[in-house]
Formats: C-alpha cells, sequence, structure tokens
C-alpha cells in the first residue's frame, strides 16, 4: 500500500502566504513605532516632577494652662522660632500684669521642671502648638537685692551699737567708761568686711539664678541683722573687757582678717557656703510648687 505524497504545489503555497503575513506585520510594527516616535518628539522633553518641599513652621502658638486645674489660661500667638521662654512670659505678662515674668513658672508637663529663661521655643517644640502649665511661684526678689539687703544691715546695725545710743546703754555708765583700743579695731575690721561684701555683690560675682522667693529675703535678713546685733552688744558694752591673750591675740586675729580680706574671687554667688542652707530651702520649696495637687 503506498502513501500518497503532498503535492509540492499546495506547501510553497502555504510558505509563501506565512512569509507575506509576517511581513506585513512587520511593516504594521514599523508603522506604529514610527508613529509613536512622531508622538514622542512632538511632545518635547520630558519634565522632572519637582520635589515637595516641606515648609518650615515660622511662627507658633503658646497654649497656657492651669497647672492645677489644666484650664485654659491664655494663647499666645505669633511666637518666632527664636524666641525665648523669657519672652513667652512678656507677652503673659501683658495679658495678666499681677503676674510679672519672675514670677511666671511654666512647664512642659505636670510635675516637671521649670523651664529656664534662656530656652528657646523651637528647641521644646514638637508641632506649631506647644502647650505649657503655668504655676504661680509667689512674690520675687532678685539675689542682688537679697544680699544687698543683708550687707548693709550689718554695717549699719552695728555702726548704731558702736555709737552707744542711748536706747540700747545707760548714758552714764558709757561716759564713765573709756573704749578699749581693740573696740575700735573690731568697728573698723567689721565695717571693711561688709563693705566688701556690698561691692562684690555689685561688680565681682554673677549671679546665675535671677530671683528667689520674698520669704527667702526674710530669713537671710533675720539671720545677718539678728547675728550682727548679738555681737555689737558684747563688743560696745560699757563694760566690756579685752581679750584673756591681749595684744598678742589682736595681732594674731587682725593678720588673719587680712588674709581672708585679700582673697578676691569671682565666682558663681550662689556657691556661697552661708548660702547652702538657703538654697536648700528654696529647692525642697520649689519641689513642693512642682508636685501637682489631687
Amino acid at each position: 500500500m503506498f502513501i500518497r505524497p503532498k503535492s509540492l504545489s499546495s506547501e510553497s503555497k502555504r510558505e509563501l502566504f506565512s512569509q507575506g503575513a509576517t511581513r506585513s506585520t512587520l511593516k504594521n510594527n514599523m508603522r506604529n513605532f514610527h508613529s509613536l516616535s512622531q508622538l514622542v518628539l512632538s511632545a518635547g522633553p520630558l519634565k522632572s516632577t519637582p520635589a515637595v518641599k516641606h515648609a518650615k513652621t515660622s511662627h507658633f502658638e503658646i497654649e497656657i494652662l492651669d497647672a492645677q486645674t489644666r484650664k485654659q489660661i491664655c494663647i499666645v500667638d505669633k511666637v518666632t522660632q527664636t524666641s525665648t521662654i523669657h519672652d513667652v512670659k512678656q507677652k503673659f505678662h501683658k495679658e495678666y500684669p499681677k503676674w510679672y515674668p519672675s514670677r511666671v513658672g511654666l512647664q512642659l508637663e505636670r510635675g516637671g521642671p521649670f523651664l529656664k529663661d534662656y530656652v528657646t521655643i523651637q528647641s521644646v517644640a514638637a508641632s506649631s502648638i506647644v502647650t505649657l502649665y503655668f504655676t504661680d511661684l509667689g512674690q520675687q526678689v532678685s539675689w542682688t537685692t537679697v544680699f544687698l539687703a543683708e550687707y548693709t544691715g550689718p554695717l549699719l546695725i552695728y555702726l548704731l551699737f558702736y555709737l552707744r545710743i542711748p536706747y540700747i546703754y545707760d548714758m552714764k555708765e558709757s561716759s564713765r567708761r573709756m573704749r578699749h583700743s581693740v573696740v575700735h579695731l573690731a568697728c573698723f575690721c567689721h565695717c571693711i568686711h561688709y563693705i566688701r561684701y556690698l561691692l562684690e555683690t555689685l561688680f565681682v560675682h554673677r549671679v546665675s539664678a535671677g530671683h528667689t522667693p520674698l520669704k527667702n529675703l526674710i530669713k537671710g535678713c533675720a539671720f545677718y541683722w539678728g547675728f550682727t546685733s548679738w555681737i555689737a552688744y558684747y563688743i560696745n558694752h560699757p563694760r566690756y573687757t579685752p581679750p584673756s591673750f591681749g595684744n598678742r591675740q589682736v595681732m594674731v586675729s587682725a593678720i588673719n582678717f587680712l588674709v581672708t580680706l585679700t582673697n578676691w574671687e569671682e565666682n558663681d554667688i550662689s556657691s556661697s557656703p552661708s548660702l547652702s542652707l538657703m538654697k536648700t530651702q528654696e529647692k525642697k520649696w520649689l519641689n513642693n510648687m512642682q508636685q501637682p495637687q489631687k
């Protein structure tokens, strides 16, 4: 049985048809590519998408709440980035004149530390609206005022006892008894001592803490003025007797005074040993002020 071979004419027709279809497809693709390239060229160069710039906040709004009740007191607007806590206190003082800047305590959170006056708003701001908590620190006085009052009082009080005014000593007894030379020397040293303190307060010391509660002024003056009155009363008393060891004791004490007198140092006024107790009490007072009442 023989298989009939396919005719060559039919196979050639199929090849010619497939070749024609392939050519037509290539022509169509070329036309499409040409039209697409013409479209791209007519559109011009591609423009890059501009980057989105995040605008920085140029002004802040300060919302001030009461630290005890959390009620809103006021809103301080149009606060610049370079503004400090002191600037916010100044604007707050304009709204409420009874609370001057040194009396205002501002906190980022209840029970937190009070913000220093030199702190900038930008450094504590997490958004354009900043919430601060207000605490009334009470009546305040500057540290310079405290020290001037503490040192001026002993200077004047001692002179009143030195002059032996009649309201303190008996006039007849004062007139009969002559003063010992060491009494004059003690008055001179006492005056020089406190005059030096006054000059240091005005021209040498740096006051680190701006203000302190008024009660610290009362405590300091009570200590300095009371202690001066106590020693001045006995040293300037008409019945005062000279030291037991005589001139030798007086000379040693005078030399020791001169050595301490020449020790002029420029230091921070808050590091004075005589104020350690006052500083400790002030820290306790501030901690009590920072604790919210339930």
